[in-house]
Parts: structure tokens; sequence; C-alpha cells
């Protein structure tokens, strides 16, 4: 379908087939229960659900491996404005992306987690941190895994820069999809142990 001037990246159908979860609006929602027990994580959102085979798989694939930036960008502004329904965004002091390590960088071109914060950080007028976590393990691919293997995979994938000073700042984590929550768990350890809250805000949630 042909977008009109008003329009950028999905057309007014297409944007309605996306599946919303509504979980801004929800305390105690499945992506915060993911981390119960596991790790403290104040408040946690995905904007859709995720469906292998479904249109927004499709999209995700596009902007992971196909270059398309501009359609991440289209879904970082749009996790923004999702998350500006919640009653907990006045909590947050800055927008963080999970890090990718530099050689996929390189292969891909840019980190995606990146360009989707930056659109979050954007709609939301929240400062974007990048550098704070660092990704110095390349680990291999999280799909097809399961919990336990996923967070074996990436326990000890990252670190935080040295004489970083996180006491008292609530940090909002940006990834893609939620999955088992390994990647966002394992950010989520540091940060909190160097003082830091932490809340989390995804794009896709995988239900089980």
């Amino acid at each position: 379908m042909e977008l009109t001037d008003t329009e950028q990246i999905l057309c007014l159908r297409c944007h309605k087939r996306l599946p919303f979860t509504g979980y801004q609006l929800l305390h105690d929602n499945p992506v915060e229960k993911i981390f119960w027990g596991r790790v403290n994580i104040r408040h946690a959102m995905a904007a859709c659900y995720y469906r292998k085979n479904a249109f927004l798989q499709q999209l995700i694939y596009q902007f992971k491996y196909k270059q398309r930036e501009d359609i991440a960008t289209y879904f970082g502004r749009l996790m923004g404005h999702t998350l500006r329904q919640s009653s907990w965004l006045y909590e947050i002091d800055t927008v963080l992306p999970i890090p990718m390590h530099p050689s996929k960088i390189r292969r891909r071109g840019y980190n995606q987690a990146m360009v989707l914060a930056n659109g979050v950080a954007l709609a939301t007028e929240k400062t974007l941190s990048a550098g704070i976590l660092v990704r110095h393990l390349q680990t291999t691919s999280q799909t097809n895994k399961g919990r336990l293997s996923r967070w074996q995979n990436v326990s000890d994938s990252f670190s935080l820069q040295p004489n970083t000073d996180l006491k008292d700042k609530h940090i909002l984590l940006v990834d893609d999809v939620i999955t088992t929550g390994a990647t966002l768990e394992a950010c989520s350890r540091l940060l909190v142990n160097a003082g830091a809250a932490v809340s989390i805000c995804a794009l896709a949630f995988a239900r089980h």
C-alpha cells in the first residue's frame, strides 16, 4: 500500500495490525514477572507481542539483518510514545541500549538496540547514554537456546566502564526482543550492583 505524506514506514492499516501488549499500563505484567527472583527490576514492558512468521517478526528481521535502520528508528519512536502512557516514565534518568560486540557492529553496520534507544529517548525527551555498558565477549546465537543455556551464554559477556558513577540513577534498558530475558538480566545485574535502579523497555515479547 502506498504511504501518505503523514505516514512513515507503516501505513495506518498496517500499524493497527501490530500486536500491542498494553503492558505499559499494567503493573506486574508478564514481562516484569520474568525477572522476579532473578534481578531487582523496578518496571518492565514490551510494546508488542513477538510471534514467529508474523508481520512484526518480518519487520524486525529487516532492521536486524537487512540494514533497514529506518525501520528501527520508527519502532524506537513507537516504543517511546507507548512508554509515555505509563505512570513511571518520570522516574527515568537516562536511556541505555543493550551493547553489541564491536565485531558484530562491523558486520551489521549498526547496533539496532542503539537505534531503538535513540528513538525512545527522542520520543520521551530523556537523555541517551552510550558506553556505560560494554560487550567484551562475542557469544553464539541465542536462537533456539533455553533459559539456562541463554544465561550461561551471556552471563560473563558484559562489563561496566571503569569509574562509572551510577549511584541513585534510574536507567531504562532498551532491547529489541525479550525471550527468556537472559541478556537483560546480565546487564541489569551489573547496573544494580553499581547502585542504579533499572527498568526495561523492549519492542517485543516472545511469550511461551
